[in-house]
């Protein structure tokens, strides 16, 4: 005789939390690849669904929407150069040591993540929009504005860095020479002839982006 109340629906076996967050990261690394290659209006969710072995509806469950998870997806982009700088440590060094430091690792990092420097690009043309909606990527500047304050102090301190400097300035201008080396890389070789890509000339290329930015913190 049926339950008067009607037929009991089986309940879907929980998911482990783990399994969950670890789909999550598929998703994620998964989508970081396709927006990085197509933008964000080019990349395609089926396409994320497919790769990562998920349904799309399960893509939107975990967040939302597509805007949602590019977010999402600049988010662990900024993530993982913000979670490297931390590991630099960079007020222990000596002035001149610690400036050298933070050019030949932000030069490095660009040249070993061009999806990275792609995905930001692509935020770039829809100015900024999705990096606004995160608080957690405004946060995210905090440590390593304030690991280059502690520097240019200690070089203040030293006698050796000049008094003028703005470590939000400084790490725009640096972020500048190592981005141009990777976005305009096709462009500029191009159209001047330059080898850009080969490891003679990057490592040309991150020594004088180094003596450029240790050339302009310091006296005399």
């Amino acid at each position: 005789m049926a339950n008067a109340k009607g037929p009991t629906k089986s309940k879907a076996p929980a998911i482990k939390r783990r399994d969950r967050e670890r789909t999550k990261r598929d998703i994620l690394d998964i989508a970081f690849a396709e927006f990085a290659e197509n933008g964000f209006d080019g990349g395609n969710t089926d396409a994320i669904a497919a790769r990562a072995g998920v349904t799309k509806r399960l893509i939107f469950y975990y967040f939302n929407s597509k805007e949602e998870l590019f977010v999402a997806v600049l988010e662990m982009a900024y993530a993982r150069i913000r979670l490297a700088e931390e590991g630099l440590h960079l007020d222990l060094l000596k002035p001149e040591a610690a400036i050298r430091g933070l050019a030949e690792f932000t030069f490095d990092f660009h040249q070993a993540n061009p999806e990275y420097v792609r995905l930001v690009t692509i935020e770039n043309i829809h100015r900024g929009r999705h990096v606004n909606r995160s608080r957690k990527l405004k946060e995210m500047t905090r440590p390593i504005i304030d690991q280059i304050a502690k520097v240019l102090e200690n070089g203040v301190r030293s006698g050796v860095f000049r008094r003028d400097i703005d470590p939000v300035e400084l790490h725009m201008t640096l972020n500048a020479l190592c981005f141009f080396s990777v976005a305009n890389r096709h462009t500029f070789e191009a159209q001047f002839g330059v080898d850009m890509s080969s490891p003679k000339a990057r490592a040309q290329r991150g020594t004088e982006i180094a003596d450029l930015i240790w050339r302009y913190v310091r006296i005399g």
